[in-house]
């Protein structure tokens, strides 16, 4: 006999359930375990940026909410999750200004904790998410609820996991994968003043249209930081010694086709969460030499290592392009550059 008491509906479904107008739920956590690890996250909560010509734009994202820590201050993009592969992660949702679910992009839970509300349930109140991711990867969490809206607005960040510690004392991507000394997680994002503006958190459901098939961003940045700083804020600027090891961990947060350029050799040891070296459809790592583009699709995620050989500045150009014409965004404005500076 089927336990509703477990699960988060409380009575039999129809398809019309999971329409425009997802039901909220705030139910007990099938199949709960003890936890390795609990994160706390709040959402969304709202504050505004001034950006570089002085326009105010409205930002949604997760306030990390962890008993253990100090109060935290509104960040976009939303606080980096940091978990090991095989951990039972436990994440801990409290909803506010309406429902929000949190999905982590990339990771295979069950239905009930994907937090996709067309397959399970938007959460109306609280609740807790839980999973085990099985391998190491650079990935990304979101809220699944009027996801092209809510996704544009900032309910987004960072999602690591990391591989079980060898005992060599060094830092894996991977399991027996590639090492690295040091790392920088480069998140880039556009931002369209129009919809930064638009007024309801369920703008453009059932039929309602708020022009939301019409994206023209205007303004880029790099993991929260405004594009004409990329290149020297310390944020987002990597500071390499010669011979040292940097993971960069590129992650396409806009609806926007990326083109990135470096500008010396770099390594692509990774892919939406898969080692290029160990799988099916990859059995080898690449070298992208100097000069060369390579492009992300939305959500899409990159490993690059950079070692470099000589002391300089090395800077890294992106590019945001519009899905259908290709052109460069904002009248060929879109674009910046970051910077690798070796020392």
């Amino acid at each position: 006999m089927f336990d509703w008491e477990d699960t988060a509906q409380g009575e039999a479904i129809t398809y019309e359930t999971f329409g425009c107008n997802v039901f909220k739920a705030a139910p007990l956590t099938p199949d709960r375990r003890e936890p390795d690890v609990e994160i706390w996250r709040l959402g969304a909560e709202n504050f505004d940026r001034r950006a570089p010509d002085g326009r105010e734009l409205e930002f949604w994202t997760f306030r990390d909410t962890d008993p253990n820590k100090p109060f935290q201050r509104l960040e976009h993009p939303a606080p980096v999750m940091r978990v090991t592969a095989g951990q039972i992660v436990h994440t801990h949702l409290e909803t506010a200004k309406g429902a929000h679910t949190i999905h982590h992009h990339g990771i295979e839970p069950t239905t009930a904790n994907d937090g996709v509300g067309h397959v399970s349930f938007e959460v109306g109140d609280s609740y807790t998410y839980q999973w085990r991711p099985n391998r190491a990867g650079t990935f990304f969490y979101h809220c699944h609820v009027n996801t092209v809206l809510h996704f544009e607005l900032g309910m987004w960040g960072a999602l690591i996991v990391d591989p079980p510690p060898e005992g060599d004392g060094l830092n894996h991507l991977y399991l027996d994968g590639p090492t690295y000394d040091k790392e920088m997680i480069w998140a880039a994002h556009a931002a369209d003043p129009r919809w930064h503006a638009i007024e309801g958190h369920d703008a453009g459901l059932c039929g309602l249209d708020v022009g939301l098939n019409d994206y023209n961003p205007e303004y880029f940045l790099l993991s929260g930081q405004w594009g004409h700083t990329a290149h020297f804020n310390p944020k987002t600027e990597v500071v390499a010694e010669v011979g040292e090891r940097v993971l960069i961990r590129l992650i396409n947060a806009s609806y926007t086709v990326l083109r990135v350029k470096f500008t010396m050799d770099v390594e692509i040891v990774g892919q939406d969460g898969v080692y290029w070296g160990r799988s099916a459809w990859c059995n080898a790592t690449r070298i992208l030499p100097a000069g060369t583009t390579i492009e992300l699709v939305t959500a899409q995620r990159y490993d690059f290592i950079v070692q470099p050989t000589k002391k300089g500045y090395f800077p890294v150009f992106f590019e945001f392009r519009d899905w259908i014409t290709h052109k460069i965004h904002n009248n060929g404005n879109g674009r910046f550059k970051g910077r690798i500076r070796v020392v």
